[in-house]
């Protein structure tokens, strides 16, 4: 009998985020596999963080705070 193959997620989870200036960004992409577990989403705030922190770096342009996160519509 063979060995049973663990699932290994590839995929991409879309959120939509508001920021408290008012600010919009839509179908903002996170790792699937850095999703889930007991904590489900609760570790995605931390995740879009650091990704507003590396395109800071990269235009000069700071994003504001963070107010909600949705999932985007059709997830």
């Amino acid at each position: 009998m063979g060995k049973k193959r663990q699932r290994v997620e590839t995929g991409f989870v879309l959120f939509d985020i508001v920021y408290e200036d008012g600010t919009r960004s839509s179908h903002r992409k996170i790792p699937a596999s850095e999703i889930g577990g007991l904590d489900g989403d609760s570790n995605v705030r931390s995740l879009l963080e650091e990704q507003d922190r590396r395109i800071a770096e990269k235009s000069g342009a700071r994003r504001g705070p963070i107010k909600t996160i949705n999932r985007s519509p059709g997830q």
